[in-house]
């Protein structure tokens, strides 16, 4: 089987080939069918990621297929299953420990960028049946984060305000979680054509962040007293406009770091009395719930472009480009 591995950080991403794995006991093969690429595999690539990474590591995090064979003492799975990669293979249920988010695939331990992987049981969930495996792919890492922001941690309520920022992936799922719990919406971006395409995906009102500097006042003025509810992808580069942003009490989910910058003004932060939330990813349940949800309403992931198996020295480019709105994926066929 072929798979794409980094020899080391920093370096390019190498395509190898080995023996197609067989499944132990309590473990699933899957045909691996469709992939994503995030933000954090250039991180990775590039030599910036914090965390350790695995030498000679299997690439990415996200990525869904078909099992084709299952080990012994297996009860959870048959051939023939649809099925996505959970990110922290360890964390099943309940809050999130250091145990539990050790193994991060494609950083501590090896990723999904192969032709087929062997996953434990529990560490695969079955995927909504109108999604194609490409559409699946794109759930682990953007959709669990965006789900856990703004409706499991943020607690979004019908009628309160959500802030997104930018047109990448967990953004435009935020935006689509936002829509269907009957949220406000205020979307930002630096290009006026994205910003049209997030009125399409259900945003109420839209902020050029090149054209209005100070978009968290901006975003503010919008809604009475400030947001409820932002996800924050930038980091120390926009945190301080989002707590601008914010109502008084808000709720600020930080889940990214796309820019550099000074961060926020503690003194804020206590005078409204603001919530701020690191999450990364969530359990395996948090996944399961999500894609309930998803099954329900028929919802579609915003897909920009597709780029075969064998193209993902381009995805890598086209995604650090910037020019997407949604997710970059490689789309086995």
């Amino acid at each position: 089987m072929k798979y794409f591995c980094l020899p080391q950080p920093g370096g390019s991403l190498i395509l190898r080939e080995r023996e197609t794995p067989e499944p132990g006991p309590g473990q699933v093969l899957v045909r691996m069918r469709g992939w994503s690429v995030n933000f954090r595999d250039l991180m990775i690539a590039k030599g910036w990621y914090p965390k350790a990474v695995k030498a000679d590591v299997v690439a990415l995090s996200d990525g869904a297929g078909e099992v084709v064979r299952v080990g012994a003492d297996v009860t959870r799975w048959s051939p023939g299953d649809r099925v996505a990669g959970t990110y922290f293979p360890r964390w099943v249920s309940g809050p999130g420990t250091p145990d539990k988010t050790a193994d991060d695939l494609g950083g501590a331990v090896d990723g999904v960028l192969a032709e087929y992987v062997v996953f434990a049981e529990h560490a695969v969930v079955a995927v909504p049946a109108h999604l194609d495996f490409a559409e699946a792919a794109t759930l682990p890492s953007a959709g669990v984060t965006a789900w856990r922001a703004v409706v499991e941690e943020g607690g979004l309520a019908p009628g309160q305000s959500v802030l997104t920022l930018g047109s990448g992936g967990v953004s435009t799922f935020a935006v689509q979680f936002a829509a269907l719990g009957g949220a406000r919406i205020i979307a930002t971006s630096r290009s006026d054509e994205k910003l049209e395409r997030l009125k399409m995906l259900g945003a109420t009102d839209v902020v050029n962040y090149v054209a209005t500097p100070e978009w968290g006042a901006a975003a503010a003025a919008l809604t009475a007293g400030g947001v409820d509810h932002v996800v924050d992808v930038g980091g120390g580069g926009t945190l301080g406009q989002s707590v601008s942003a914010a109502r008084m009490g808000g709720h600020i989910s930080v889940v990214g770091v796309l820019s550099q910058g000074s961060g926020a003004d503690p003194l804020m932060v206590l005078a409204k009395q603001l919530t701020l939330r690191g999450l990364t990813n969530a359990s395996r349940e948090t996944f399961e719930r999500m894609n309930r949800a998803i099954a329900h309403h028929g919802l579609r992931p915003v897909i920009d472009k597709r780029f075969g198996f064998d193209e993902v020295d381009a995805a890598y480019r086209y995604l650090e480009s910037g020019a997407h709105v949604g997710k970059v994926v490689l789309d086995a066929g």
